[in-house]
């Protein structure tokens, strides 16, 4: 357990380049651009355990996936996909009004979604990504997932059909993100990687960006829970046990005014940390990047949180509502005791693609509006012209730019 000044002192970010994985994804990237099709397939085969037949995971299976999946998961990947629908659709941007001078968007032409499938399929993560781009407009999704000896699970399949993604390749890793960068026989360039991964998937959309639009590069998830004395520490172990078993580098925050609601939390952590199914997981991550910190005031409590900067800040206190204008630096917050992370990870709405590593210092979670571009519309009128021109050329005359000033003088000379 730590102070607040004794946590500043030891807490830094893990954002260390891992050059060793960088240059192993270097090479990668370069071999998918030379070998394309020949390259995934052999990776895949190398890294996954899979001869594949076909990149392309047929159409017909999608639905097929959802048709047979059971219902209480059709359900619930149902509902999560309303309510993504609808949140999207109330923050999405529209046009500019005005006559001279405002904005339109446009969706982007294609995205590519990279979904893992490990240990862990992420199935929400195909909903909170590639519905995204489908309110937007993006007219061609396609999906990257990783195989398992059976194929590519059948809820990330269905959840596909749900989201009305085109296509999906059974492919991951490092290559995969080469592959939707650059563009292979069967896989297409696209304009944007969206969707979370782990190193060697961050590396090469590191590489890659700028050769091809991406959200974010995803470090280790990460939770910021606040209490005091009307918290409920049977829920809140839960909710640090919830995110320690995303990976053993999962990083979990404990704060709180009150020393003894920190203890009982910890007694409730101990008491079922080891019946979890991953609990090799959670023992790793709890003993290597857990911090549990005693603050003095609100206002400390509230610089220890901007500090940190967390992927998810979860307040449950009693004044909880109080803390939101106060939060400036937080992926997403989830206020009172029913807003756990984990409601959020699912069905809440909004995207559970955010910020990690303290990142949320300087971006945001993905959100409809990562997937539409702006133009800015100049169409003056003869007196705006003559009313700006002049300061225009003011302007190109101290740049020593002789032809910008001539292309505002002519005009200018002309209409007056």
């Amino acid at each position: 357990m730590y102070s607040a000044n004794e946590f500043k002192e030891i807490y830094a970010t893990k954002n260390e380049v891992n050059w060793d994985v960088t240059e192993n994804v270097l090479h990668i990237i370069q071999d998918v651009q030379k070998r394309k099709d020949e390259a995934l397939i052999e990776y895949t085969e190398r890294f996954d355990g899979v001869t594949l037949d076909s990149i392309e995971v047929p159409f017909e299976r999608l639905k097929e996936a959802y048709v047979t999946i059971d219902s209480d998961l059709k359900d619930a990947l149902e509902t999560a996909y309303h309510n993504i629908v609808t949140y999207e659709q109330t923050i999405k941007r529209t046009d500019s009004l005005g006559t001279e001078l405002y904005q339109k968007v446009h969706p982007l032409n294609s995205v590519g979604v990279y979904v893992p499938g490990g240990t862990a399929p992420l199935v929400s993560t195909v909903l909170m990504t590639a519905v995204l781009a489908k309110v937007a407009g993006v007219k061609n999704i396609v999906v990257a997932t990783p195989p398992q000896k059976d194929g590519v699970n059948k809820a990330i399949l269905a959840a596909c059909h749900i989201a009305q993604v085109n296509h999906v390749y059974q492919v991951g890793g490092a290559q995969a993100i080469a592959a939707l960068a650059y563009g292979t026989e069967t896989v297409p360039k696209v304009d944007k990687i969206a969707g979370p991964g782990n190193q060697y998937v961050a590396a090469a959309k590191k590489l890659v960006y700028g050769d091809v639009g991406i959200d974010s590069i995803a470090g280790p998830s990460e939770i910021v829970v606040v209490v005091d004395e009307s918290t409920n520490p049977s829920w809140v172990a839960y909710d640090l046990l919830a995110q320690a078993e995303h990976d053993t580098e999962a990083r979990t925050f404990l704060i709180s005014e009150h020393k003894e609601m920190l203890e009982k939390i910890k007694e409730e952590v101990n008491q079922k940390w080891s019946v979890q199914p991953r609990a090799a997981i959670i023992e790793k991550s709890l003993k290597n990047n857990h911090y549990s910190i005693v603050t003095q005031s609100k206002e400390e409590t509230v610089d220890i949180v901007n500090l940190i900067a967390g992927e998810h800040v979860s307040i449950q206190t009693e004044d909880a509502s109080t803390y939101i204008p106060l939060i400036t630096t937080a992926g997403a917050l989830f206020i009172g005791h029913v807003s756990p992370e984990a409601i959020g990870d699912y069905v809440a709405g909004p995207s559970h693609v955010l910020p990690t590593g303290g990142t949320a210092r300087f971006s945001s979670g993905l959100t409809v509006n990562d997937f539409l571009r702006t133009n800015s519309i100049i169409a003056l009128s003869d007196d705006s012209f003559k009313a700006w021109a002049p300061h225009g050329m003011r302007l190109a005359k101290e740049e020593a730019l002789q032809a910008h000033y001539d292309s505002l003088a002519s005009r200018l000379e002309d209409l007056t």
